[in-house]
């Protein structure tokens, strides 16, 4: 029996890993780690407010808001990063402008103040959206800029000229803070399209052993279902060889007669389900590659100017097949079909000072152009006469896979299977991926269809 290609899907607890339980600690750890610091923070913000005068209390409130804020984890509740950071600058800018206390007061909160505004300013720039973050980003970042002017606005001995030097100052460590959140955010936006890319190719993975092998099998399991349709279930016989008398025969005939409509019924039923199996495949191979194309092109626009990864990352079949799996696949193919099948594969090992080897991934697409080849010839070709295949080296090394068979003789007309085509379309992309060419189309003499694919083989010393 031939081994299964997909593995059967695990339980959803069972996809998570051993340690499900446990993938949540680290955040929740985290959290209560980011709370306990913003609390401890709030608290020592606070405590001097209640040692000063009343007017004192608008800066200790909002230092204390700027930290715990700029600690804690978001979002909370409704509210995410990008609300409660452009409030909290909004109210910052406010405060510059409206404060009326002794200038003095306003030393003491200052500096924390200022460095929970550039972490802020850091933080929003790496984790807000990206339709949001020039908006947030420029509050937060004149947020910090501009609250020395809290104190050179009031205080008696400075002027307009000591606020613009003093705001020029700030400029740098604002500009140093959102230098760092860019560049954190190009890395997350990096990770994130490996992501994507390693998530696109396993699902390529999967909607081409599902194109490839079990549509295979499917296709088969159909073709024997029309094949049988075509054949009557034996007649009832008899267990004495006394003649039955009339209208026993007539009741036997009836009998028989119903019997071979149920037959028919049972079969039409089977062939029906295996198409609408068919069909359910295609759409889900279809699904498979359209969501792949959507999450490429969203992978694109959300790294713009980063390189994607080489073909060499693309993650292995599931089950790699070789050149030395074709004898099976013929054998296989050969006992559902009443073709002629034959298999010619030439020395494919080369003699002089250098081999010419063929890789892992070459092999196993020869293997699935031979599987897609048969399987086409199953679908459109079901009373084909002939089958060749063909395997072997060219004068200059190249391996040549070719799948030819007959018109055959006419089928019976049937309504054809709506979808699939993505087969001989994906494997071309593959196939030129590794340097090949594959060409699909019908015989030199008209009558039947050939299937030819050339793969180089670089040699190695």
């Amino acid at each position: 029996m031939t081994p299964s290609i997909i593995p059967p899907r695990q339980p959803r607890g069972a996809e998570r890993g051993p340690h499900t339980p446990h993938q949540g600690q680290p955040a929740r750890r985290n959290g209560r780690f980011r709370r306990a610091w913003a609390t401890t923070a709030a608290v020592l913000l606070l405590a001097p407010a209640l040692l000063t005068p009343p007017d004192a209390a608008p800066l200790a409130i909002l230092a204390a808001l700027t930290t715990v804020v700029s600690l804690l984890s978001w979002p909370i509740s409704r509210y995410d990063l990008a609300h409660v950071a452009a409030g909290t600058a909004l109210l910052s800018l406010i405060t510059d402008l409206a404060y009326l206390g002794p200038p003095n007061l306003v030393a003491l909160w200052l500096p924390f103040e200022t460095v929970a505004l550039l972490v802020l300013l850091g933080r929003a720039v790496r984790q807000v959206p990206g339709s949001r973050v020039g908006l947030v980003g420029g509050l937060t970042g004149a947020a910090a800029v501009l609250l020395p002017l809290r104190f050179t606005l009031h205080a008696p001995h400075t002027g307009l000229k000591e606020s613009i030097f003093v705001a020029a100052l700030a400029f740098f460590p604002a500009a140093c803070a959102a230098g760092v959140g860019l560049y954190l955010r190009s890395l997350d936006t990096r990770r994130a399209h490996a992501v994507a890319l390693a998530r696109r190719e396993q699902r390529l993975e999967v909607a081409r052993d599902l194109h490839d092998f079990v549509a295979h099998e499917v296709t088969g399991i159909v073709l024997e279902v029309q094949a049988a349709q075509f054949t009557d279930p034996p007649p009832a016989t008899s267990t004495t060889n006394a003649p039955n008398p009339p209208h026993l025969q007539h009741q036997h005939q009836e009998r028989h007669q119903e019997r071979q409509e149920q037959h028919r019924a049972l079969l039409a039923r089977i062939e029906q389900a295996g198409l609408r199996a068919l069909e359910s495949m295609d759409r889900t191979v279809a699904a498979l590659r359209t969501a792949e194309s959507h999450e490429r092109s969203d992978a694109k626009e959300g790294s713009a100017g980063n390189e994607s990864p080489p073909n060499g990352n693309e993650p292995p079949p599931t089950r790699p097949h070789g050149l030395t799996d074709l004898p099976e696949l013929v054998d296989r193919f050969s006992s559902m079909t009443p073709a002629e099948v034959t298999l010619e594969l030439t020395e494919l090992s080369c003699t002089g000072t250098g081999t010419h080897s063929l890789t892992r991934e070459a092999e196993d697409t020869a293997y699935r152009v031979v599987l897609e080849a048969l399987t086409n010839v199953r679908r459109h070709a079901p009373r084909a006469d002939r089958v060749e295949v063909f395997v072997g080296r060219t004068a200059d090394h190249t391996l040549k896979i070719s799948v030819t068979n007959t018109a055959g003789r006419a089928t019976s007309v049937r309504s054809p299977r709506q979808g699939g085509g993505t087969g001989l379309t994906a494997l071309a992309e593959r196939v030129s991926a590794l340097g090949g060419t594959l060409e699909a189309g019908p015989h030199t003499n008209g009558k039947g269809w050939h299937v030819r694919c050339l793969l180089p083989t670089p040699p190695t010393r």
